[in-house]
């Protein structure tokens, strides 16, 4: 078994939550603004927006212009420092690097944390397909092009005071002027830069040079999400290669389709619990 894909779509941290219910959830902005009063006391900081909050659905690109009310990238910035600058606390990046070690592999992954990569894969064999929290991209965007955040938010996460950043820290697009927003896929805004079509080309070449050998597809915390990226793919490659595996970890969803039954391993496990174990 020389050939191993494997993917990392770890559970959110609680940090996220206010991205998630913005992008996934479907608050609208007068709900978000009042869970943020609540947890940070804002209230005060926001005397004139009554009349954008009225409104139902806000876009999330207007909510970026609220950024100076909202202290929205002193929040970010605490969120990119801890999630994409600084290592994971856990081994489990580690362990996976060397279940790899000395195989032939790629990393399909929806995690946007570039753990991964702190943990030393090859950057040449890694495609994060929904985005990068190291990457701004314009709002609107005028250009398919995105930009390196760390310096800037590297100064955010030290300048900042009272949840609130330096006036001419909060980035503009350098084109047209129109606020910066995090490289995610959350609407059909998303960037798909020249650095994602490379990714996404040797992804592809990986496969076609591998089509048809014994591969493993090692599938590992992939959700209900976004199943069209990994879980159906992989059991769809499994399907059309007899001699490919298919290998499912995940703590309550380990399963397979009947095709694929007798080539599969299922394990409902946490993953560093089950890497920690039997490698």
């Amino acid at each position: 078994m020389a050939n191993t894909i494997i993917e990392g779509d770890t559970i959110m941290n609680i940090r996220n939550e206010i991205k998630a219910y913005i992008v996934r959830e479907g608050f609208t902005m007068s709900e978000l603004v009042e869970k943020l009063a609540e947890q940070y006391g804002w209230s005060s900081s926001v005397p004139n927006l009554s009349d954008k909050l009225r409104r139902e659905s806000l876009r999330y690109k207007e909510a970026v212009e609220l950024a100076d009310a909202l202290g929205y990238w002193a929040w970010w910035s605490r969120h990119i420092m801890v999630n994409r600058y600084e290592r994971a606390p856990k081994p489990v990046y580690d362990n996976m690097r060397k279940l790899v070690e000395g195989k032939d592999y790629f990393v399909l992954t929806t995690n946007v944390d570039h753990q991964f990569q702190l943990a030393g894969f090859d950057k040449k064999r890694l495609f994060y397909t929904q985005g990068d929290y190291g990457l701004w991209q314009c709002s609107e965007p005028c250009h398919q092009r995105t930009y390196d955040n760390e310096e800037i938010v590297r100064r955010m996460w030290a300048e900042q005071r009272d949840m609130k950043i330096p006036s001419e820290l909060a980035p503009r697009c350098p084109v047209c002027g129109k606020p910066m927003i995090m490289n995610l896929r959350c609407d059909d805004t998303f960037v798909q830069d020249d650095g994602w079509y490379a990714a996404a080309q040797r992804y592809e070449d990986f496969l076609r040079r591998h089509s048809g050998l014994r591969v493993v597809f090692l599938e590992l915390g992939v959700g209900g999400n976004t199943p069209v990226i990994i879980k159906y793919p992989f059991w769809k490659y499994t399907v059309e290669t007899p001699n490919a595996l298919y290998a499912c970890v995940n703590f309550q969803e380990a399963f397979a389709p009947k095709e694929i039954a007798a080539r599969s391993v299922c394990v409902e496990s946490d993953i560093g619990e089950f890497l920690k174990n039997h490698f």
